[in-house]
Order: structure tokens, then C-alpha cells, then sequence
């Protein structure tokens, strides 16, 4: 279910509705991830050891613990540290923003497991597929879908990896029904199921900060429920600061492109109509705020969330978008800071 994808503009549209997609953990034969030592080749599939754990090992935890690090990769990228600093905050632990033994054994890293085994289903392998997605938006608007690219991909986004650690973790493996792989033991996220709406949802504010390229989830009184790594504005399209609130959630919308909207717009380009999928230029997700075209959704490339830039809005992965869409509800408030 994820990665490596076709580019494709974010933000700034109208849409039509739906609502969001999360699962709980697979509960396969867990094969405990212990703490190793490096060695001299190093592939990714044996990420390099720390005194406590590893840093895939961390980055899984993490995100079970609701401190997203984006897209789980095999060594530590500036998402890995703030998703640490943010942690080690809420759990009063030294802000390091680095993968000490005292953030490992915050994160019970020593009784809880990292990597686990899963059999590929019919649903993982049933596709349809998109194979190939053209870059230019009013190309994509003539596919039948913007679904995965591929079983890989699935895969890799239903795990939160980059294709290449899932491949890596498993060498010379048919991505076939019934094989079974090593995966990241987290939350799973389905694309074919709505998230479904937290017992608190709505009693949160929701909190993006431009400058560090993240989102919280905070209860009333600071507690931070959910963190995860975002892409916001650019030089063009500024996130637009202030106190905003949640319209609408639509989950699988239909993308309405309206190039007088877009900066980067060919002067050819027209108004066009792509479908729904993970491919999407807004992935599976789109929160909408009472601000004209701006709102939280997914995307297309969950490897560049916390880095590239966008047409304004929210960007984030798409299963952590789908968190973000079953916390808030009608209402909820939405601040955007500096």
C-alpha cells in the first residue's frame, strides 16, 4: 500500500464528501526486533545499531505511540528527530531529539516488539492497479483511478514504509498471496475502511507549526494525543496563519482541478475532475476548514511529507491523515502558527 509515487500537485480545490481509514495492528506470529550490533555491510534490511534498540526499531515505536515519524525508513531523518524531541517532551524526558537509551526505555523498547510477520491476502493483491500515473493533472484526470501502482506499494503504505526498507527487509520474496514478510509492527492502515470516529473526537485542538513541519493533536490541557511530521504552504501559497475550524471530512474525494488556482499552472491547462485513490493529489483524506481551498489531506508521496512544499494546505501521510480525520469533527479547531 504506499510509496514511491507519480508527483502531482496539492491543495487548493472543491470537493465532493466521504470520510476516513485506519485499522487496528495485524496480529500475526511477532518475531521479536533485539538490539544488535553494526557490522561492517550494512544493508538496509539491518539498520545500524544504537547502545539501546535501533533506528527502526525507534521509528516503529514511536508511531505506535502516536509520535508519527512520516514514512519508516532505515536510518534517522529530521521527521525521526522532531517525532523524538516531540516525545521526549511529553513524556519528560531529556529533549535530545536523539535515540538515547532513556527514549528507548520510555518507549518500553525492551519488552516490545518492532518487527513482526504478515501473510499477504487476496485484498493486498487484488489490486485495481494503476500502473502507470502520469505527472500533468489533466493527464491523470483521464485514468479510470489514481489507485496503488502496485502490491508494494500497498504494502508499504498499509506498514507506513518506504518501499525500499519493506523490500530490503525482504530479499529475493515474491509479493504473492499467502507469502509472508517481515513488517513494521504498527497500526495498519486499510485503504478500503473508514476511520472510525474517536471517543473524543472533536474535543481537541489541532495545532501546525510552519516552522517546525508538524501537526499536533492536543487535548484541552496540552496533552499531546497525536504528532506527525506535515508539508505546509510554500513561498507562493503561505500557510494562511490563524484560527481556522473543521467544515467536513471526505474520505476517497474526487479531485477538482482548477488551474486558476495553482501558481504553477500550464496556461493551456483546464478545469478537470481526477478520481479517487492513494494516488490522488490529495491521497485518501480531505479535512476542510472554513478557509476557501485550504484544508488537511493526504498525498501521493508520503516520502517528501516534512520536506517539499505545498499549494498552501496541510499535507501529511495518508494513514496520518486518516488518524487526524477520526480525532476532529464539525467544529473542531484548527490553529496555524509560525
Amino acid at each position: 500500500m504506499m510509496s514511491i509515487r507519480a508527483t502531482a500537485a496539492t491543495a487548493v480545490l472543491t470537493l465532493a464528501v466521504a470520510a476516513g481509514g485506519w485499522t487496528a495492528p495485524a496480529e500475526a506470529r511477532r518475531v521479536r526486533q533485539k538490539p544488535g550490533r553494526p557490522t561492517a555491510a550494512r544493508s538496509p534490511a539491518t539498520p545500524l545499531a544504537l547502545p539501546c534498540g535501533n533506528i527502526v526499531a525507534f521509528q516503529v515505536l514511536l508511531d505506535r505511540q502516536g509520535f508519527s515519524v512520516g514514512q519508516i525508513e532505515a536510518a534517522a531523518n529530521t521527521n525521526t528527530a522532531r517525532a523524538l524531541t516531540a516525545f521526549q517532551n511529553a513524556r519528560q524526558v531529556a529533549a535530545s531529539g536523539k535515540p538515547d537509551c532513556e527514549t528507548w526505555r520510555a518507549l518500553d523498547g525492551d519488552s516490545s516488539e518492532a518487527i513482526v510477520d504478515y501473510e499477504i491476502t487476496i485484498e493486498d493483491s487484488k489490486g485495481p492497479f494503476t500502473a502507470s500515473i502520469p505527472a500533468r493533472l489533466e493527464q491523470q484526470a483521464g485514468l479510470p483511478s489514481l489507485g496503488y501502482r502496485s502490491v508494494l506499494e500497498r504494502l508499504s503504505e498499509r506498514f507506513h514504509s518506504a518501499p525500499s526498507l519493506l523490500s530490503s527487509m525482504n530479499r529475493n520474496t515474491k509479493l504473492v498471496i499467502g507469502q509472508r514478510l517481515k513488517v513494521p509492527a504498527v497500526r495498519m492502515f486499510d485503504i478500503d475502511v473508514k476511520p472510525v470516529k474517536e471517543d473524543t473526537a472533536g474535543d481537541l485542538i489541532i495545532r501546525v507549526s510552519r516552522a517546525e513541519s508538524s501537526l499536533r493533536a492536543t487535548r484541552l490541557d496540552g496533552t499531546v494525543v497525536f504528532f506527525a511530521p506535515v508539508t505546509s504552504g510554500s513561498d507562493h501559497d503561505p500557510l494562511p496563519i490563524g484560527d481556522w475550524k473543521v467544515t467536513g471530512v471526505a474520505w476517497r474525494p474526487l479531485f477538482h482541478y482548477n488551474p486558476d488556482l495553482f501558481w504553477d499552472a500550464k496556461p493551456k491547462d483546464e478545469k478537470a475532475t481526477l478520481k479517487a485513490g492513494p494516488n490522488s493529489p490529495v491521497g485518501v483524506v480531505w479535512i476542510d476548514l472554513n478557509r476557501d481551498h485550504y484544508g488537511l489531506h493526504g498525498t501521493p508521496e508520503p516520502g517528501r511529507v516534512g520536506a517539499a512544499q505545498s499549494h498552501g494546505c496541510v499535507r501529511l501521510t495518508n494513514w496520518d491523515v486518516a488518524r487526524v480525520a477520526a480525532l476532529v469533527k464539525p467544529g473542531t479547531s484548527v490553529e496555524f502558527r509560525e
